[in-house]
């Protein structure tokens, strides 16, 4: 009963949280910045405990009616790298690297993080997870030829070492959450799921506060151009949430398709992101990407209190 309270509390309170552990992370940074290595784990928990409440016939389910991955799939690698490459070359014209750092922001994978937020908020845990999997599985493929299309940038990634951190922190854990879904008794399993819940949704405060951490050295010197950067990758981000929403809406999809869509159409693996602005592009291509780090979580519990609001309130009364 407590852990129920306080897993409704954390739920009420997301929005303050998430960005709070922003704050966090970039004050603390000197402190906490140590902790990265921690993330992996902590991820592969967060995952497990969201893969929970799905099973192996919804996973089926889910590639046996591919629309709404293809849907999302859209949003992530076509319309949004497009939007990202028209709006840097019409606000950055003549800057290359930022116009590089907007792309990049937008052509890594879906975040990991998505599932404990569409699970939070009544999504499609299975299409969720479909479209994790499947969008790691292609995003060694995927970002490099993106990069090169639209900026002309060749990246060389570690494809191997990117492979295996995603399979730790999503595969792995997704599986045995799965696994326990399905030969476990369902009461069980119930239990386990609401004994898990606050305890993700803390673990997800820390990941926040520790990849925050990482853009601390960036806030140094915020000027005009800063700031103009910042907006420019907070309306992008923005666009890929609303985007989501609204073809989910067009094509007439389920509720819980639609908070699928949301957040896998809106939320990218930006710590991946961050690593390789960083190490493989000059520090200006970097900046958009580690500024992307300060506005998703933050955006991501904005729509939830949208969601909240406009589509969920009969469903969350229910529950």
């Amino acid at each position: 009963m407590m852990l129920q309270k306080l897993n409704q509390v954390l739920g009420r309170i997301m929005p303050l949280l998430t960005p709070s552990s922003v704050v966090i992370g970039v004050l603390l940074s000197q402190y906490i910045s140590g902790w990265n290595g921690a993330v992996p784990w902590i991820f592969a928990f967060i995952t497990f405990a969201g893969s929970l409440s799905a099973n192996f016939q919804s996973l089926r389910h889910a590639l046996a009616h591919p629309l709404p991955m293809i849907l999302a799939l859209f949003v992530l690698h076509i319309f949004m790298p497009v939007f990202a490459w028209g709006s840097g070359h019409l606000i950055f014209k003549g800057d290359p690297l930022t116009i590089t750092g907007l792309i990049l922001a937008v052509v890594i994978p879906t975040g990991i993080t998505s599932l404990i937020w569409a699970s939070m908020y009544k999504g499609n845990v299975g299409l969720t997870l479909s479209i994790i999997l499947v969008d790691t599985i292609l995003s060694p493929l995927i970002v490099p030829v993106s990069l090169s299309l639209l900026a002309g940038a060749q990246v060389h990634m570690d494809v191997w070492g990117m492979m295996k951190g995603l399979i730790v922190m999503v595969v792995i854990p997704s599986f045995l959450g799965m696994l326990v879904n399905q030969f476990s008794p369902a009461e069980r399993t119930a239990v386990l799921s609401r004994t898990f819940s606050p305890f993700s949704k803390i673990c997800l405060m820390a990941v926040i506060a520790i990849n925050s951490s990482v853009i601390a050295p960036y806030f140094q010197v915020i000027d005009l151009r800063f700031a103009g950067i910042a907006v420019m990758v907070f309306c992008i981000a923005l666009t890929g949430y609303a985007v989501a929403w609204m073809i989910g809406k067009v094509m007439k999809r389920r509720q819980e398709e639609i908070v699928a869509l949301i957040y896998t159409g809106g939320m990218r693996n930006i710590s991946a992101g961050a690593v390789l602005a960083v190490g493989f592009f000059p520090s200006q291509v970097a900046v958009p990407v580690v500024i992307g780090m300060l506005f998703q979580q933050i955006l991501a519990a904005l729509f939830g209190h949208l969601l909240k609001r406009y589509e969920l309130k009969p469903v969350l009364q229910k529950a």
